[in-house]
């Protein structure tokens, strides 16, 4: 039976590191900040500087652009946010955005001053740097119990009903990315 076009990504995503030598974020990590706006430019790099083919090149590509963090996306934006003493905040942007980018084609990652909002027809969720050492994620879990983790949002922001306080990349973990998910398919 032939396979979808998701299906067919995601296999080439769980073959990455094996057939290129590092995994989908280590392959973004250097096209995000690369400074490339176009599909083509990050293609040609990843081709001539890397020795990436062509599928692989063009796969990192287009995830580097659908992940709202190239130029052409509002990257500016997110730099700006990660930038001076909230600089070592990155990797936490970074790996929620790997993780929230496998949610749905229909996913948007909406880059704004202080923040970025995550869409699908409606704002399910926000990234914020709000601190030189924590990261808030906001989201939108109408009716969902606070936990010690999982708390009310308050003053935190009138959007969402919940924030995450986040202070290292490893606390993107399967829970808070689970309340992202049910945020996201509820929207």
């Amino acid at each position: 039976m032939a396979q979808t076009p998701e299906q067919m990504a995601a296999s080439m995503i769980a073959n990455m590191e094996e057939k290129t030598g590092k995994d989908l974020a280590g392959w973004l990590s250097i096209t995000q900040t690369s400074g490339l706006e176009k599909h083509g430019q990050i293609v040609k790099l990843l081709k001539s500087e890397h020795g990436m083919t062509h599928g692989y090149a063009s796969m990192v590509a287009h995830e580097t652009l659908r992940a709202g963090t190239a130029p052409s996306s509002g990257g500016d934006l997110v730099d700006s946010q990660y930038s001076g003493v909230k600089e070592d905040l990155r990797p936490i942007y970074d790996a929620l955005i790997q993780q929230i980018s496998e949610f749905g084609d229909d996913l948007e990652v909406a880059p704004k001053k202080s923040y970025v909002s995550l869409r699908r027809s409606k704002q399910f969720g926000l990234i914020q740097p709000s601190t030189k050492t924590r990261v808030d994620v906001g989201i939108n879990l109408k009716g969902g119990e606070p936990t010690e983790r999982l708390e009310p949002s308050g003053s935190f922001n009138a959007m969402v009903s919940h924030r995450v306080r986040l202070t290292r990349p490893e606390e993107v973990d399967s829970e808070l990315v689970g309340w992202l998910k049910e945020a996201y398919e509820a929207s």
